[in-house]
């Protein structure tokens, strides 16, 4: 294990969104309705999928992990978030920073590849249709699941090993609601021109291939469709995407926000409004998306509701 320097940083504070004592009440409300919505869109899809014999498919077996990434993803930063927004002091012990970015890391890795796999295997049912039932095999799907995780795990890890065993003996205020290593390291008083590269590195690996398993499927995807002679078989072919699309369109465009946006146009208030978006909104949104915009699962919650009735 890494001894982490702990010595002269024992807390960290988060500032968060707000000083303003007559915000902290109805931002804790929307918050928490947020999450609770989370909660239960995630759990019911996962639940749903369970249930259903009909969603017993490669599609929504990357869905069910999905919900469950989104699940634990707004669980690292969302309870912490509303006990500082009714805390006098929003600290955060060293040992409990180190654990959230870890765990929001793994996360946000684990739903950048879980969205590239989901992706493939739209390309696969479209493109491909009679090799379908072999290339997405259990085991295929499994195995993606598996890498999703161990790639994820890796990140978090190398990044939480290398950022939190800097000494820390500048300010230990972090301008944001919850751990993010760059700004972590900004309070660091060493070096972190490796801790920089390697984010940049790893960050730049994981989000690019993701991006382009992506793009090129829906690429092949599209000019699929083109083929198809009917406006009706176009349309249906079509709306067995559509709610993926939608989904990596939101993640993808807040994510691009972040990272692509020059620098000499840097806003705190609004860097925060994106995070807020991509670690506390999408994970709420995700399962709705797919619910209302998806026959089969409207379909699979009729069935439930007349075997339970």
């Amino acid at each position: 294990m890494v001894q982490w320097n702990q010595t002269t940083v024992p807390e960290f504070i988060l500032a968060g969104f707000t000083d303003n004592p007559l915000l902290r009440i109805p931002l804790f409300v929307v918050f928490l309705a947020i999450y609770v919505v989370t909660l239960l869109g995630n759990l019911g899809m996962i639940t749903l999928i369970r249930l259903d014999s009909h969603l017993q498919t490669p599609m929504y077996f990357f869905l069910s992990n999905l919900s469950f990434s989104d699940l634990c993803y707004s669980s690292v930063i969302v309870p912490q978030t509303l006990v500082n927004f009714l805390a006098e002091k929003k600290a955060i012990s060293f040992i409990g920073c180190a654990s959230q970015f870890y765990f929001y890391a793994v996360f946000a890795s684990v739903e950048c590849l879980l969205l590239a796999a989901m992706a493939y295997d739209r390309y696969v049912a479209i493109c491909n249709p009679l090799l379908y039932p072999v290339v997405m095999s259990k085991k295929v799907c499994v195995g993606f699941v598996l890498v999703s995780y161990l790639v994820g795990c890796a990140n978090g890890m190398i990044h939480t090993n290398t950022t939190f065993r800097l000494p820390f003996c500048r300010s230990n205020v972090i301008n944001h609601f919850f751990c993010d290593v760059p700004l972590i390291l900004e309070l660091a008083c060493s070096d972190t021109t490796l801790n920089h590269i390697l984010l940049f590195i790893i960050s730049s690996l994981i989000g690019l291939c993701s991006f382009l398993t992506i793009l090129i499927s829906y690429i092949y995807i599209l000019i699929t469709i083109r083929r198809i002679t009917s406006s009706e078989g176009r349309k249906k072919t079509f709306s067995t995407c559509a709610s993926h699309l939608m989904a990596v369109t939101l993640f993808y465009t807040t994510i691009l926000f972040i990272y692509l946006k020059p620098t000499s146009r840097y806003s705190e208030g609004q860097d925060q409004v994106a995070a807020v978006f991509y670690t506390v909104v999408i994970p709420m949104v995700n399962p709705l998306i797919y619910s209302l915009r998806n026959k089969e699962v409207k379909e699979a919650l009729r069935r439930i509701g007349r075997r339970y009735h």
